[in-house]
């Protein structure tokens, strides 16, 4: 079983920057991708970056150039940097686990991109 936590979100102003950041824990080794999804209001969940154990790393088109998705394999850890937000990044942010064969998520935490 594998438990995430995360940390981060709030609130911030168009053009400003946040970083969220996901733990996790139990008794793994070699998760195969960490990443982080995102869900609006009334829309579905969505891909916003994810990273393979290889180092591999996908965005979602909207996010390129400003948000940066990192892992340490040792740590078990995964983060983005959200830079140049705008206020339709507005969601719920979670994390997302990948780990042989089975799929986890945090519990989700909000970041609102709004002046």
């Amino acid at each position: 079983q594998v438990q995430l936590v995360e940390s981060g979100g709030g609130l911030v102003q168009p053009g400003g920057s946040l970083r969220l950041s996901c733990a996790a824990s139990g008794r793994i080794s070699g998760i195969y991708r960490m990443g982080w999804y995102r869900q609006a209001p009334g829309k579905q969940r969505e891909l916003v970056a994810a990273v393979t154990d290889g180092g591999s790393t996908n965005y979602a088109d909207s996010v390129k150039g400003r948000f940066t998705a990192s892992r340490d394999n040792a740590k078990n850890t995964v983060t983005l940097q959200m830079n140049s937000l705008r206020p339709e990044d507005t969601s719920v942010y979670y994390c997302n686990v990948v780990h042989l064969g089975r799929v986890y998520w945090g519990q989700g935490t909000q970041v609102t991109v709004s002046s």
